[in-house]
C-alpha cells in the first residue's frame, strides 16, 4: 500500500511540475479586453465630484509640518489658514488635468517586464506593509529579511504577478533607520521586475532613487519612471510630513507616486459608500496636485483603500458589499479625472488560508477586475487583515491571477474561437474528444490549476488526503528550491554592494 501510494503521489507530483513548467515563464500585464462595471450614472459621478469640491473648498486638507507645501499651494492660489489648505473650486482638478499622464510606463531592469500604467492595463503585486509571515511550518511570527527575500523570489517566478511590490514583509530583524537598503537591494538583485520604493522617511526615498541610479544609469533615472512608490493620506483629511516628504524626493527624480488615502469607513470617513468615495476623491486630489506643483508632468495614480468595519469591534472587515461599491466609483472617477488608478488585492481578516480567506479574497479581487483597476497592490499573500503575510496564501493567490489571466482575455471570436469547423465535420451524437480541433486546444483551452484537486475520492485519498494549504506549503518550497537568480551586470552589482555598506557605515542604528 505504501509503495502504491508512493508511486501516485509521486505521479502527482510530477503532473504538477509538468504543469507549472508548461506555462511561460513570465506573462505581459494584464490589458483587459472586457469594458469596466459601472455603478453609478454619468450624474452620480459629477455629483460626486462636486462633493470632493465641497470639501476641499469649505473644509480643506491639513498639511502637517509641510511648510514648502503650504507655499507651492499660496503660489498655486489656495486660501491658506495656518496648516489647513483650502482650494478653490476645480482648482485640484484643473491642475492634475493639466499635466499629470493618463498613462506611464514603468521601465523593469529586464525592459521585457515593463508595465504600462493606466489605460485598459492592469498590473499585479504582492502584499505591503506586513509585519508578520506565516507558513504551516512554523506558525505566525515577525519577518526577516530572509522572510523578505523569499518573497520577492516568489513574485520573481510566478508568471502571473507583474510586479516585485514593496515593503513585501517588514524585515523587523534589522534596524528600522537601515532595512531600506537590504530591502530595495532585494528588490533590484533578486528580481527584474518593477519594484517600490522606501517612503517611511524622505531621506529613504532618496536612497533608493540613487540606488536605482546605480542599477539603471543616472540619465535614464531623470527620463524614465523606474521606481513606484505609496504614499498614504492620514485620513481623514491630513497628509503628513514623512509621506509628503517622500512623495516630493520621488516626484523630483521624476518617479511614479501613488496618492491613496487609507479608510477604515465610519471612524476614518463617514459610514455610508458615497461620503467616503466623496472623501477619497478629496484627499487624493490634493495630494495628486501637490505632486504637480512640485514637478509637472511627474507619474501619478489615484490611489483608493477602504475598508468597512466591525461596528462591535472596530475591526476592519474584508469581502463586504460597501467596499466593492467605493472600488467600482472610485475606479470611474478616476477614468473621469484621467489618471490610472490602484485598489484592490486579495484581501481578508483571515488569519490563516481557511475558506473565509478564500471567499473573502475572491470578493475583494472581483471589483477590483471587473472595476478596472490598473494597479492591484496585496494581490498576493495578504492574511489578517494585512497583519500578516503567507507563504502558503501568497501560491493560492497567485494561482487566482492565473484564473484572472484567462478570464480577462473574454472571448475569443477568432476562426478557431468559433469553432465552426468543428460543427462542420462533426456528426450530431459524437462527442468532441477525439476530434482534431479538440487535439489541437486541450492543453491550453482551459486554465489548469497547478493547486487545485480536481481528481476523485479514491485517488486524492490515495495520494495523501492533502488540502490547499498542504499543497501549496509543498509549492512555495519547490519554487524557493529551484530559484535561479536573474543575472545582473558584475561592475554595477559591485558599485551597488559598495554604496550600501558606506552608507549604512555613515551613521548609527536606530529604532526609528
Amino acid at each position: 500500500m505504501s509503495e502504491t501510494r508512493g508511486r501516485r503521489a509521486g505521479g502527482r507530483a510530477a503532473r504538477q511540475a509538468a504543469r507549472l513548467h508548461a506555462v511561460i515563464e513570465s506573462v505581459p500585464f494584464l490589458t483587459r479586453t472586457l469594458a469596466p462595471l459601472e455603478v453609478l450614472s454619468n450624474e452620480g459621478l459629477a455629483l460626486m465630484e462636486e462633493n470632493a469640491d465641497t470639501i476641499l473648498e469649505q473644509v480643506g486638507i491639513d498639511f502637517r509640518d509641510a511648510p514648502d507645501a503650504i507655499a507651492l499651494f499660496r503660489d498655486a492660489g489656495a486660501d491658506i489658514d495656518g496648516e489647513r489648505v483650502r482650494f478653490p473650486r476645480g482648482m485640484c482638478r484643473q491642475l492634475v488635468q493639466a499635466t499629470a499622464p493618463r498613462e506611464f510606463t514603468q521601465v523593469a531592469r529586464n525592459r521585457e517586464r515593463s508595465v504600462v500604467f493606466g489605460g485598459a492595463n492592469t498590473i499585479f503585486a504582492p502584499a505591503y506593509g506586513s509585519p508578520f509571515v506565516r507558513d504551516l511550518d512554523n506558525g505566525r511570527r515577525y519577518g526577516t529579511i530572509e522572510d523578505f527575500r523569499n518573497f520577492v523570489k516568489l513574485a520573481y517566478v510566478s508568471p502571473w504577478l507583474h510586479h516585485s511590490g514593496g515593503t513585501v514583509c517588514e524585515p523587523v530583524d534589522l534596524p528600522v533607520n537601515k532595512r531600506h537598503y537590504d530591502m530595495v537591494e532585494a528588490h533590484l538583485r533578486l528580481s527584474d521586475k518593477p519594484f517600490m520604493g522606501s517612503v517611511t522617511h524622505p531621506q529613504r526615498a532618496r536612497d533608493t532613487v540613487d540606488m536605482a541610479r546605480i542599477v539603471f544609469g543616472e540619465e535614464f533615472v531623470e527620463q524614465n519612471a523606474v521606481i513606484f512608490s505609496l504614499i498614504n493620506a492620514n485620513s481623514p483629511l491630513v497628509w503628513d510630513a514623512t509621506m509628503l516628504g517622500a512623495a516630493r524626493a520621488y516626484a523630483e527624480a521624476n518617479q511614479a507616486v501613488m496618492m491613496t488615502p487609507f479608510i477604515l469607513a465610519g471612524a476614518m470617513s463617514p459610514a455610508t459608500v458615497a461620503a467616503t468615495c466623496a472623501q477619497t476623491l478629496a484627499e487624493s486630489l490634493a495630494g495628486m496636485t501637490y505632486v504637480q506643483l512640485v514637478r509637472p508632468g511627474a507619474p501619478v495614480v489615484l490611489g483608493s483603500f477602504a475598508s468597512s468595519m466591525s461596528m462591535q469591534s472596530g475591526a476592519p472587515t474584508f469581502g463586504t458589499p460597501e467596499p466593492a461599491l467605493v472600488l467600482y466609483v472610485m475606479a470611474s472617477l478616476a477614468r473621469r479625472l484621467g489618471v490610472p488608478f490602484r485598489s484592490g488585492g486579495a484581501l481578508t481578516a483571515s488569519k490563516i488560508p481557511d475558506a473565509q480567506a478564500a471567499y473573502e479574497s475572491a470578493n475583494t479581487m472581483q471589483p477590483t477586475m471587473l472595476g478596472g483597476a490598473n494597479f492591484v497592490l496585496h494581490a498576493a499573500g495578504w492574511l489578517e487583515g494585512g497583519l500578516a503575510m503567507g507563504y502558503e496564501k501568497f501560491v493560492l493567490d497567485a494561482d487566482q491571477l492565473g484564473m484572472w489571466h484567462a478570464f480577462c482575455k473574454g472571448v475569443d471570436l477568432s476562426e478557431n474561437g468559433q469553432a465552426l469547423g468543428a460543427f462542420l465535420t462533426n456528426e450530431p451524437g459524437t462527442h468532441f474528444l477525439g476530434h482534431p480541433h479538440t487535439l489541437a486546444n486541450f492543453e491550453t483551452a482551459f486554465y489548469r490549476s497547478p493547486l487545485a484537486d480536481s481528481s476523485s475520492f479514491e485517488q486524492w485519498e490515495s495520494e495523501g488526503a492533502s488540502d490547499t494549504a498542504q499543497r501549496a506549503n509543498a509549492m512555495w518550497k519547490r519554487a524557493l528550491a529551484e530559484y535561479e537568480q536573474p543575472p545582473l551586470d558584475d561592475a554595477v552589482d559591485a558599485e551597488l554592494r559598495e554604496w550600501i555598506e558606506r552608507k549604512k557605515a555613515s551613521f548609527p542604528d536606530s529604532d526609528v
